[in-house]
């Protein structure tokens, strides 16, 4: 039984982890002005590009790290599930994001 928990378990941590992330990150770009001020130089797209690169490589690293070991260590139908239980548990918190989002416009 501890084995089915832990994947279920491993999916909602994950989506949760990128959740948080993008959440930090979109914190940051909202006050970037305040932050940065005005940016007139090509340095300001640049940037948002870095930033766009980086943080693609860290939830690539987030979601796919442990199904990559997963898979690799023979395990493969344990990868995919985590894979798709990630996927699933994203969607979940997309779906309350909107919500949340209605609720206070």
């Amino acid at each position: 039984m501890k084995q089915a928990t832990a994947p279920f378990m491993g999916g909602f941590l994950q989506a949760l982890g990128v959740t948080v992330y993008c959440a930090l990150v979109g914190i940051f770009i909202w006050n970037a002005n305040h932050i940065f001020g005005q940016m007139n130089n090509f340095l300001g797209p640049i940037l948002i590009l870095i930033l766009f690169s980086t943080s693609a490589l860290i939830c690539g690293l987030v979601v796919f790290y442990k199904p990559y070991k997963l898979f690799f260590a023979g395990k493969k139908k344990e990868a995919i599930r985590l894979v798709i239980q990630t996927a699933a548990w994203l969607f979940a918190f997309l779906l309350m994001s909107f919500l949340l989002t209605l609720a206070f416009k």
